[in-house]
């Protein structure tokens, strides 16, 4: 026993690192909300876009939407911050951070506010051009808020998954918690800076897992 707490968790270490841990809390917080808020934006505007049917338009959607699929968001955020500089483009590693989960999170979301729009039924959209409502005010004031309703629980299952991969930021020098967890640990030589990340973490996440399934459930109960 003694033992284990020796490795994971010695007082004097996490007092020495407490601070830097806790920075790294406050960065991951401010990329994640950025992400978020930006990412939902983006995929809401892109599936809006989308609704209005203009076929060049909607394949760059579609092109754009299954590229960052695909790709691992590792591979992405390697490739804009080590393969950009070499044409000139040089970007901070936050930003780098911030606009690739930005764009994965916009593509996988316009996949879930466009299937959404698509599961409004077409007598909806009928009914509310009968009335005299565009186009443009059948989606903002009929369809858009029944489509956002069904897609909540979809869209923050992939929100609490997207906004996980801010750890990614340690492979291009982002002081968040993992990079500050691992840099303490490579001085220390005992791991429980690493636990002292794993906590952060915990505390940092669960509360958002949890909203995420209240949610989630709610919004199964009012569809029932």
């Amino acid at each position: 026993m003694n033992a284990f707490l020796e490795t994971f968790f010695k007082p004097n270490l996490i007092a020495q690192y407490l601070p830097s841990i806790l920075k790294g809390v406050v960065v991951t917080i401010e990329i994640a909300v950025a992400v978020v808020v930006c990412g939902l934006l983006l995929g809401l505007l892109l599936a809006v876009i989308r609704s209005f049917q203009i076929k060049p338009v909607n394949a760059l959607i579609v092109i754009f939407v299954d590229m960052l699929r695909a790709l691992p968001p590792l591979v992405i955020v390697l490739i804009v911050y080590f393969g950009l500089p070499n044409v000139g483009i040089i970007i901070p590693s936050y930003a780098v951070l911030w606009l690739v989960l930005t764009l994965v999170l916009a593509a996988f979301a316009e996949e879930i506010f466009w299937a959404g729009i698509l599961s409004v039924p077409k007598g909806q959209w009928e009914a509310a051009r009968s009335t005299g409502l565009t186009f443009l005010g059948t989606l903002a004031w009929i369809v858009l808020p029944q489509a956002i309703r069904l897609t909540v629980p979809p869209i923050t299952n992939r929100t609490v998954a997207i906004t996980k991969n801010t750890a990614l930021g340690m492979v291009i020098g982002v002081p968040e918690i993992l990079n500050q967890a691992t840099s303490a640990q490579s001085f220390s030589g005992n791991a429980t800076p690493l636990m002292m990340g794993a906590i952060a973490y915990v505390i940092l996440f669960i509360p958002v897992v949890a909203l995420g399934r209240f949610l989630e459930t709610r919004f199964a109960w009012r569809r029932s």
